[in-house]
């Protein structure tokens, strides 16, 4: 009876040469291969004995939090709500001059050269409006004069 006959009566599965044994060839018998890199511990695994530090004195006042970080104590400010869903006037007349024909940005640009006190949280909208209105007018100049060809 063959070997592989015997295994599988036995209830051992039959070797198909895919795994090290009995039947592997003698290079696959726990000889490293010679021109891979050979696995090594990770640095600082293995146990040595590293220099002892101290711990740093704890500070003399007590707990700080990170040094040169004011804390500002007290209520905190509370400030009104935008308006417009809470984005403020400025991106809703940005969002909204895409689909009424530029005017909004127009209105936006006039607040922010007009109106002496604006927000804030709200001057970036109607900067934006601004430049929008600024690259509008360029393109309906160039519009316009394109078709003319009037020189």
């Amino acid at each position: 009876m063959s070997r592989e006959s015997e295994k599988s009566k036995a209830g051992e599965p039959p070797y198909y040469g895919t795994f090290p044994g009995e039947g592997a060839p003698s290079y696959a018998q726990g000889q490293p291969a010679i021109g891979f890199p050979q696995p090594v511990p990770p640095p600082g695994s293995v146990p040595t004995a590293p220099p002892y530090y101290p711990p740093p004195p704890p500070p003399p006042h007590g707990y700080q939090t990170v040094p040169g970080y004011a804390v500002a104590e007290g209520t905190p400010v509370r400030e009104r709500r935008l308006p417009c869903c809470g984005i403020g006037l400025g991106w809703f007349l940005f969002i909204i001059g895409f689909f009424l024909a530029a005017i909004p940005w127009y209105i936006g640009a006039f607040i922010l050269i007009c109106v002496r006190r604006v927000d804030y949280r709200e001057k970036p909208g109607y900067i934006a409006c601004t430049v929008a209105a600024i690259l509008a007018i360029i393109v309906v100049i160039f519009g316009v004069s394109k078709g003319t060809h009037s020189w």
